[in-house]
């Protein structure tokens, strides 16, 4: 019998992004029955998942689908005693089922019987073809039928990974490994409220209403006796110890809600990227976390008692809180930029951080997102970037990218790695001395490709570029609503 799944688990077993089946949705092609989709229908679209794959799954699960089977043997493991409470709940699911199968069995065995009496006592036509009925029925409900490949992948993969769903927002994300709740959260790209991360300020508590969860890491905030009869636990210190979890907790909506934070950080690296171009590696204690969202920055300050200080973008993604990573372009007006290019800045340094600010943010939609960077403008398109991925809630994800200078395209590599990892991930490289006729020949471009279906325009560059290409796309019809501009230096 076909089992109903969620998007986020359904994507899990076919290896496709979540942001193909859920555009597959909107297209009409799968029906969703309370946000969850039938294995049957998922067959009808995915026939490959039947394919003839591993030996290694045909011992274990009798699954013929090498796909899987390779997604299986890369994933980690969860702990013994988690990988145990896994084990042990569903194992009580199936003792359940085979309980209420054999109650239904013994009805089925007393009806029957008690049909064969009243016929052999009644001369009543109907009760034979009611007898025949019953037979018949029952005939075929224990005919050996094909096993859904799908249902059989699902069991396998609840005790490898677990699904969570938040309320009351209705986002969900797994949880793999020994990954905690927040530490998988974070990197699904959710805006969860935390701060230490290690057990000790309590901003991450959240309410368990439903399956169980395995205590991971010691933790000095003290739970009232009331917190923990309702079901509180810190997220930072637990995982998921069945195979479908929910809970309750609140969410950042936007920029607003996250805290203005000082963390003094260490630089872990400086790694030139051009003639002109700084990756500059930052790193906080393990005890004070940057809480962040992608596309914003923060203010870096160096010697903070003589002043030197300047605002840049982070380059990095929310998920990896801990390792902030920045573009820093030579810039005489820049302080903190002069001291960096002139070696006064070493690895083991202390470098402070405030922040972070900025709006320029992903809008919580689902529309296919197109990003424009002009030269270091690509610093935060890259953490939204990143942090698109890490959601996988967009149908597409195109990036455009121009250069105004020799070492403009300093992580043209990355782009290349996305490319090649993302099917639904495009990038178009381009070059111009002049920022505002490249915004113009950009915008060309685009209109070659895009313009036929609504996307969400993030731009970010010197304000040369960000005015001519916000002016190219409004006059092809593009609304305001859908274009994020961000100004970089």
């Amino acid at each position: 019998m076909a089992q109903r799944l969620t998007i986020w688990r359904a994507a899990q077993l076919l290896g496709v992004p979540r942001a193909v089946l859920q555009q597959r949705v909107r297209a009409g092609e799968i029906e969703l029955d309370d946000g969850r989709v039938s294995t049957e229908a998922l067959l009808r679209l995915y026939p490959q998942a039947e394919l003839e794959g591993s030996g290694m799954l045909e011992r274990v699960t009798h699954i013929r689908d090498e796909a899987f089977g390779r997604r299986v043997r890369e994933r980690l493991l969860p702990s013994q005693e988690v990988l145990a409470q896994r084990l042990f709940r569903q194992g009580q699911e199936m003792a359940d089922t085979q309980r209420h199968l054999q109650r239904w069995h013994a009805l089925v065995l007393e009806l029957r019987a008690r049909l064969a009496a009243l016929c052999a006592d009644s001369p009543d036509p109907r009760l034979p073809e009611l007898q025949r009925q019953l037979n018949d029925g029952l005939a075929r409900a224990l005919a050996t039928e094909p096993v859904d490949v799908l249902d059989v992948m699902d069991d396998v993969l609840k005790l490898l990974s677990a699904q969570v769903t938040l309320r009351p927002s209705g986002h969900q994300f797994i949880v793999e490994g020994h990954d905690t709740l927040l530490q998988a959260g974070v990197r699904a790209g959710l805006k969860l409220n935390y701060g230490c991360g290690n057990g000790s300020c309590g901003l991450c508590k959240v309410r368990v209403t439903s399956g169980q969860v395995a205590r991971t890491l010691h933790t000095d905030y003290p739970l009232s006796a009331n917190e923990r009869a309702q079901g509180y636990v810190l997220a930072c210190a637990h995982t998921a110890a069945s195979a479908e979890l929910t809970i309750e907790t609140l969410e950042a909506a936007g920029p607003a809600d996250i805290p203005q934070q000082q963390i003094t950080t260490t630089v872990r690296a400086l790694q030139p990227l051009g003639a002109d171009t700084l990756a500059l590696h930052l790193q906080t204690p393990r005890t004070h976390r940057l809480r962040f969202l992608a596309g914003q920055g923060v203010t870096l300050g160096i010697a903070a008692g003589d002043g030197v200080h300047a605002r840049h973008a982070i380059a990095s993604c929310p998920c990896d809180d801990r390792n902030l990573h920045f573009v820093v372009p030579r810039d005489p007006a820049d302080p903190v930029a002069a001291r960096l290019f002139a070696g006064a800045l070493r690895p083991g340094d202390a470098v402070t951080v405030w922040g972070p600010d900025g709006d320029f943010v992903l809008a919580d939609e689902s529309l296919p997102l197109v990003f424009a960077a002009c030269d270091t403008g690509f610093a935060p398109v890259k953490s939204l970037i990143e942090h698109a991925l890490s959601l996988d809630a967009a149908p597409s994800i195109a990036l455009f990218w121009l250069a105004t200078r020799p070492d403009g395209h300093f992580l043209e590599n990355q782009t290349r790695a996305w490319s090649d990892s993302f099917d639904h991930f495009e990038a178009t490289l381009s070059r111009s001395d002049d920022p505002a006729r490249g915004a113009r020949e950009m915008a060309a471009a685009m209109r070659a490709d895009l313009f036929d279906i609504g996307c969400a325009f993030y731009v970010a560059g010197p304000g040369a570029f960000v005015d001519a290409l916000q002016g190219a796309l409004l006059a092809a019809g593009v609304p305001g609503a859908q274009l994020h501009l961000e100004v970089t230096g």
